[in-house]
């Protein structure tokens, strides 16, 4: 964990903008201002995947430059706040999480929400947002989303097979083939809306992809083949030709509302 009394809610990878991609890392960093301390928590809950997502900002950072694209990461831990949720959410701050009570989150005032609220999660979510429309400003076509995480091996006993995973809602124009390229690796077991469903009302893709009809998809890598720098430079070695086959396709960069499982949008 890093404490700055210079805080930045989000840090931009330059890149082409013409290309039409944007890459995302909502979990990317463990940070927390140094105001709030460590939420209470002994320093090894931050070497935990409740704090961020392990791996995910070497690989995007490795991704971004292997293919010349921008991405945005957020700068702050997870459990400082959630900005892959919904602002009604209840998980957007979490109190306990995988078995950890976080002192710094209990009781939460509404006053102290709306101030994670302004101060990290809407930074960061307004600098998405204008990196999206510079993209598409600048390639003059609808882009593409791409959004890269990690997940643990094993989350409340129950061992996960996959070594990677595609996340979507309805909208399967970037889902389907990065499924299909990856699984022609035959050692790789991928999983389709595993580990978790990639309908999730307000989360980062449904505010910024789905709403407005942009191609996307929400990759998660299993954080022990990234955990070390080797490891998440292969990943991204293995992403970049995939990423860059999927953002040359026709329908990639053409405006198509496939609407959301989670209800109307």
């Amino acid at each position: 964990m890093t404490r700055s009394t210079v805080f930045t809610p989000f840090d931009i990878v330059e890149g082409d903008r013409k290309k039409g991609v944007v890459l995302l890392a909502d979990h990317a960093r463990r940070d927390l201002p140094e105001e709030y301390g460590s939420l209470g928590l002994p320093a090894a809950e931050f070497d935990r995947h409740i704090a961020y997502d392990i791996g995910v900002e070497t690989v995007t950072r490795e991704l971004a430059a292997a293919l010349d694209a921008p991405a945005v990461l957020a700068g702050f831990s997870r459990l400082l706040i959630d900005p892959n949720r919904g602002e009604d959410d209840p998980t957007m701050i979490r109190q306990l999480y995988d078995g950890t009570v976080v002192p710094g989150n209990y009781p939460m005032a509404s006053e102290e929400r709306e101030r994670r609220l302004d101060r990290f999660y809407r930074p960061y979510h307004d600098a998405v947002g204008a990196m999206i429309a510079s993209v598409a400003h600048a390639s003059g076509r609808a882009p593409f989303i791409f959004s890269i995480h990690s997940f643990t091996p094993a989350m409340q006993g129950f061992v996960r097979p996959w070594h990677v995973g595609v996340l979507w809602d309805r909208d399967d124009r970037v889902a389907r083939p990065l499924i299909d390229m990856l699984a022609q690796d035959k050692s790789l077991v991928v999983g389709d809306n595993e580990p978790y469903d990639g309908a999730l009302r307000g989360d980062t893709m449904f505010r910024h992809a789905i709403v407005n009809g942009y191609a996307h998809a929400l990759i998660e890598i299993r954080q022990d083949l990234i955990a070390d720098r080797a490891g998440a430079l292969a990943w991204a070695e293995r992403l970049a030709p995939i990423v860059d086959a999927i953002d040359r396709r026709a329908d990639i960069h053409q405006v198509k509302m496939f609407g959301s499982r989670t209800g109307p949008v």
